[in-house]
């Protein structure tokens, strides 16, 4: 598999992370850099609106569908401007991880406590989706976000990407997404939003 270039090419060099701080400091810098994750509702999840059975094969999973850890969801997806096509997204651990899994990150990291979400993405559509990458966010017990965004790759959690043989149906690859809480806190769930359809709904994975 290939790993993910295309989010952000810094964490090829470095890891990046975006901490909640409450520093006003959110100039660009060749370094790891923090700055303020909003609290609005922008930054929020929406709350599911009722449990949902995993998607059979030929049906997309509903806008606001709740399933369990294991349980597939059937998605309409597009990436980048020219590919698009209908893939699954199995959510199949979130892990928690040791503040010492981030020691690249130096003391950015303090306090934080990375957790791993671990899926399987396959294509269903038979669409050319070569190349391509799934993005998911973790979420607090709450159903909100953590207040912490971090990017990169550690030791554990290797993010990855479809390589170019992702253009039938049936096509697989395995990714990880790191995410991370304040210590003291914990990721329960995952989501994904992308998506017109999703966006304001979004699929919620809880563990």
């Amino acid at each position: 598999m290939k790993h993910v270039r295309s989010v952000l090419l810094a964490a090829l060099v470095a890891p990046v992370l975006l901490t909640a701080c409450g520093s006003d400091d959110e100039s660009a810098a060749p370094a790891p850099s923090t700055t303020t994750a909003p609290s609005s509702a922008s930054a929020e999840s929406s709350q599911p609106s009722a449990p949902a059975s995993p998607a059979a094969a030929g049906e997309t999973t509903a806008p606001g569908s709740e399933l369990k850890v294991g349980e597939r969801a059937v998605v309409p997806f597009e990436y980048g401007n020219s590919k698009s096509g209908t893939i699954a997204i199995t959510v199949t651990a979130i892990e928690r991880g040791e503040n010492a899994d981030l020691a690249a990150f130096g003391d950015r990291a303090k306090g934080l406590t990375p957790f791993y979400l671990r899926a399987t993405v396959e294509n269903v559509g038979g669409t050319d989706l070569s190349y391509s990458s799934v993005r998911l966010r973790g979420l607090g017990a709450d159903g909100r976000s953590t207040g912490v965004i971090i990017s990169g790759d550690t030791a554990k959690c290797e993010s990855e990407s479809a390589d170019r043989s992702f253009t039938t149906a049936g096509a697989k690859y395995e990714t990880c997404v790191l995410t991370a809480a304040h210590e003291g806190a914990s990721v329960t769930a995952a989501e994904f939003s992308d998506g017109d359809a999703y966006e304001d709904s979004p699929v919620v994975w809880k563990g």
